[in-house]
């Protein structure tokens, strides 16, 4: 694998996990876990990756802003029973905000199964699907600040 598709995998991990404002906090997080770079690289790395920046100024990667959209706009309710975390959407959404879902690759998720306006998120463990859901208000609440 060459080192920047790796080290773009290392930024998409930075940018969910960590507020990231500047590419010079960026550069200081890679180099922090080993990786050499300038902010020349870095600034490459952004437009390569597709990074965008919210208006408190955060780096987001694209496919999270589609999903703060849509948490904050049209899913109500989130839940969790057991390894599964059940999501209610308004009516005739619940398979888009699925593939976002999806497309995020919240850690210990196994997949999601949609309804009309009900998504069935499947967590590995009843740990997981806690921390699913807590990324997932936590992804509501961030959007609520841009």
């Amino acid at each position: 694998m060459k080192k920047s598709v790796h080290r773009h995998d290392v930024i998409r991990d930075i940018v969910r996990r960590e507020a990231i404002h500047t590419q010079r906090d960026l550069v200081a997080k890679l180099q922090e876990l080993g990786y050499e770079c300038t902010q020349a690289t870095v600034s490459r790395d952004i437009a390569n990756i597709g990074l965008l920046k919210s208006q408190d100024g955060l780096y987001v990667l694209p496919e999270d802003m589609r999903l703060y959209h849509m948490l904050s706009e049209i899913v109500g309710e989130i839940h969790v029973a057991g390894h599964s975390v059940v999501v209610r959407t308004n009516p005739g959404i619940a398979p888009g905000v699925a593939d976002a879902i999806d497309n995020v690759h919240i850690e210990g998720l196994l997949g999601t199964v949609a309804g009309d306006n009900t998504i069935l998120i499947i967590a590995y463990s009843p740990e997981d699907a806690k921390f699913v859901k807590q990324r997932l208000l936590e992804l509501k609440r961030h959007f609520k600040r841009v």
